[in-house]
């Protein structure tokens, strides 16, 4: 065995990385395949494929809630769409919607398709005030260049503009002498003076 080192030393530190190798590999495989069930990933409606989504595969869908789109069922349902202007999904779901749900607004819904590609959710996450937007739909939308939020503007839009030196000087505050500032000051007007 021409390959083995020669130390007894690093013999037995060959043979304790070989046996424990395996030991880490099995370990760290079965933990990946114990976590599979419990990750949940992000899509967005135009990333939402059936091959990225199967149907009955747990997920959370973000975008926004499409103007004009949502419908109340007499089951207590609700269907509403959501959409990255690029691509819509339709949503359907069973429950109580946050107090903070409406259209043109972000949301994240988790839950899986169904079999005619609706999209079947078990919990609905809408905004908390009206300056946020679910980080993942936010970064998505902001990817694909269709969501600016309130403030944030298009870069090409806020350019400096020049100004002459003549709007400098007449935007400047003047001094004013002390007998101005006098002759400035309200006076007393006694009652025969102003008759």
């Amino acid at each position: 065995m021409s390959w083995l080192p020669k130390s007894p030393k690093a013999r037995r530190r060959l043979w304790i990385v070989a046996a424990a190798a395996p030991i880490l590999a099995l370990a760290v495989g079965l933990s990946l395949w114990a976590m599979q069930d419990s990750v949940t990933f992000f899509y967005s409606p135009s990333e939402a494929t059936a091959e990225k989504a199967p149907e009955g595969r747990n997920i959370r869908l973000g975008g926004l809630v499409e103007a004009g789109s949502v419908a109340k069922g007499a089951d207590g349902s609700v269907v509403f769409a959501v959409t990255d202007n690029a691509a819509t999904t339709r949503v359907r779901y069973q429950g109580d919607l946050p107090d903070l749900f409406r259209e043109g607004q972000g949301i994240v819904a988790q839950g899986s398709f169904g079999p005619d590609r609706v999209f079947h959710a078990s919990q609905v996450l809408a905004k908390h005030d009206e300056n946020y937007m679910p980080r993942e739909v936010a970064d998505r939308l902001k990817e694909k260049g269709e969501w600016r939020p309130e403030g944030e503007t298009d870069p090409r839009e806020s350019r400096p503009q020049a100004v002459s030196a003549a709007e400098m000087r007449s935007s400047r505050p003047q001094a004013v002498s002390a007998t101005e500032m006098r002759s400035s000051r309200p006076q007393a007007v006694s009652a025969t003076e102003s008759l």
